[in-house]
């Protein structure tokens, strides 16, 4: 009896000098400032109190940098567990290797449902999906109530209310847009069933859908003029905040840089009727929480980012961060459905398309903003500039693939 008291005696002793569990500790990389980063740490924190064996630390990381710390320091890792990136670069760190890590083998199809299908595409490369979409941004049509009482719900009545609100000889414009930016043209470009790669990610940017949609942006400008010339950001900030642009086409980055002074309304991008009636279509960038191929603790920011992309998490995200959530059900908690911005940009991402996530994309955009350039200012026809930006782009395309 009194050997069985004293292993029972050291067995007890020894449990209570066992060390306790470690916490399993999460790093997560974001670009996020202001109420976005709030938003953000605040969801981290709510994970930690329900997660008491995992703790998630949120680090912010200039924008500017933020892609290539991620190619530099993850390969090899020295990176976060989890970072939160729009799907652009997806398709060439998976192409790199050691980088994103695909999450077929946790995804089921419940949590596939929870989202807007598009921004689960915008996750996907090549079959297989690599991160779950935490928001979306896209471009729509912001109008002055003041000089616009029914925003234009297509081509014709776009131009009309246009025309009555351009005076150029007093800077007055009917609608102002970044039209030389290949970004923000891709809503004219995908109304016309334009596109720029076809089987797959062979370059085709000098189809003549986008031949079309280039000279019927030309018609805005040249023969309906009511578009400045050469539109920079800085222009049509400061054109819409003076009254001088009664329409703009633009994303929910511009909300704040719009005067107290201006009351505006938000609406979708129109129709346009030679397009066959079809609405513009603008490429939307989506933003997912993505797993680094290196971590360790991948089980754990799984969790985590099911956790974030979830509907309470979007809530906040939406509410405080004033985000746009990819989790369809938070758009019927009523402080975002009642949300007239956040209503807006919901609205308009049913037509938007995801911008290609092809590691091929990056060889598109020089060539594509000398088209929208010369284009624009009239030195080359849409035919001849898509057709050099095709042998640029073709070009470079094979020496990626030979690397």
């Amino acid at each position: 009896m009194e050997r069985l008291r004293r292993v029972a005696a050291v067995a007890l002793t020894a449990l209570v000098a066992a060390p306790a569990t470690a916490a399993t500790e999460l790093v997560v990389w974001h670009a996020y400032r202001a109420e976005e980063k709030a938003a953000l740490e605040k969801v981290a924190a709510a994970y930690n109190a329900a997660h008491p064996n995992t703790h998630v630390s949120t680090l912010a990381v200039p924008y500017d940098a933020f892609a290539d710390k991620i190619s530099a320091a993850v390969p090899r890792g020295k990176g976060p567990d989890v970072f939160i990136y729009a799907q652009d670069r997806l398709g060439g760190w998976i192409e790199a290797g050691n980088t994103v890590e695909p999450i077929d083998f946790f995804i089921d199809k419940e949590t596939k449902d929870r989202f807007i299908p598009t921004t689960m595409e915008a996750m996907t490369y090549k079959g297989t999906v690599y991160g779950l979409p935490l928001n979306y941004k896209c471009i729509t049509l912001i109008y002055n109530k003041k000089l616009v009482t029914n925003p234009p719900k297509d081509s014709d009545e776009l131009v009309a209310v246009a025309k009555k609100n351009t005076d150029k000889a007093a800077g007055r414009f009917g609608l102002a847009y970044a039209y030389s930016d290949y970004y923000y043209h891709a809503a004219l470009q995908n109304a016309f069933g334009g596109y720029v790669f076809e089987g797959g990610a062979k370059p085709a940017i000098n189809n003549p859908n986008n031949a079309k949609a280039l000279e019927y942006l030309l018609k805005w400008l040249d023969k309906d003029q009511i578009l400045p010339a050469e539109p920079s950001t800085a222009l049509i900030t400061a054109l819409f905040n003076d009254g001088k642009a009664a329409m703009i086409f633009n994303g929910p980055w511009f909300l704040g840089e719009i005067s107290k002074s201006i009351d505006y309304g938000l609406a979708p991008l129109p129709k346009i009727k030679e397009a066959g009636n079809t609405p513009m279509k603008p490429w939307m960038t989506v933003e997912g929480a993505l797993i680094a191929a290196p971590s360790k603790s991948k089980d754990a920011a799984y969790d985590f980012i099911k956790y974030l992309t979830d509907k309470p998490s979007g809530i906040v995200m939406a509410v405080e961060g004033r985000q746009s959530p990819a989790n369809k059900a938070v758009y019927a908690e009523p402080k975002v459905a009642g949300d007239a911005v956040l209503k807006s940009f919901r609205d308009q991402v049913e037509v938007a398309i995801p911008m290609p996530n092809l590691p091929e994309m990056t060889m598109v955009w020089s060539p594509a903003t000398t088209v929208m350039n010369s284009v624009t200012r009239h030195s080359a026809s849409p035919k001849a500039a898509l057709d050099g930006a095709q042998a640029a782009i073709s070009k470079d395309v094979a020496g990626l693939r030979k690397k």
